[in-house]
């Protein structure tokens, strides 16, 4: 697909838009924390964010498959879906820091044309869709443009998040090689990458919801962003990503990760 069809757009817009009031009602008040089946954490926050949305996409786009961290779904290699994930980075919003996300994604036949990453708090929104420029709230949003390990700033969200084999050794031959890394940040790196506020970020164990709405952020901003063996990410993918701010760091990235 050269080009996202324009409603869609839309329709991404008016998610974000019911997600935000719920997360900021919910963000630094009392909030019981639950732990899901895969040791994550869940409040009654992200469930009331993804009902909303999917009640939108019913109403909107009833013929569209919808995959969601809370709720399910089955990632597909064809058709329309869109992917959410109503809070990404759910232990940062119960501990009241503001860098979690709502992710809206959309594939189409398996292709990520259109990405949005809203902050609720700080009210910064990133949209990338295939055919158009990156805009963070309506403006232009461009990577660095680094080229160098050696003058990255690489984000990753945490180490125990590297638990197959050989992962953190792979991760470290990068990480020993850059200007300087930080931590924690989950999804909300992305976003300063597309601004150019980051260079690299390199994440594992990660699930379709976690990076379908990046994927058009970063590259319609001018980056680059696959997974460790430089394949294109799709619903199919294996959860580990490198997003660079040119394929020049991109490449070294992945050179250090295979050792």
């Amino acid at each position: 697909m050269n080009r996202c069809p324009v409603e869609y757009i839309d329709i991404a817009g008016k998610l974000a838009d019911a997600a935000r009031p719920i997360a900021r009602r919910y963000f630094r008040a009392p909030l019981d924390i639950e732990t899901k089946s895969d040791d994550t954490p869940v409040t009654r926050a992200d469930r009331e964010v993804e009902a909303a949305m999917r009640e939108i996409l019913r109403d909107s786009c009833p013929d569209h498959g919808i995959v969601g961290e809370e709720m399910g779904g089955v990632p597909a290699p064809d058709g329309v879906q869109w992917i959410l994930d109503p809070i990404d980075g759910t232990s940062a919003f119960a501990s009241g820091v503001a860098m979690f996300c709502t992710l809206i994604g959309l594939a189409i036949d398996g292709q990520f044309v259109l990405g949005l990453v809203d902050q609720p708090i700080s009210g910064e929104r990133w949209l990338g869709a295939t055919g158009r420029e990156t805009t963070l709230n309506g403006a232009r949003a461009r990577v660095s443009g680094c080229t160098e390990l050696a003058k990255a700033r690489l984000f990753t969200t945490a180490p125990e998040y590297y638990a197959r084999d050989g992962a953190l050794a792979a991760f470290h031959r990068v990480r020993d090689r850059v200007r300087f890394t930080r931590y924690g940040t989950d999804c909300y790196a992305l976003g300063l990458l597309a601004s150019g506020h980051a260079d690299l970020v390199i994440e594992t164990g990660l699930h379709v919801w976690d990076f379908a709405a990046p994927v058009a952020v970063v590259q319609q901003a001018g980056g680059v962003m696959t997974d460790w063996q430089g394949n294109p990410l799709t619903p199919q993918s294996d959860g580990s990503i490198v997003a660079a701010s040119t394929p020049a760091l991109h490449d070294a990235a992945l050179k250090q990760l295979a050792g």
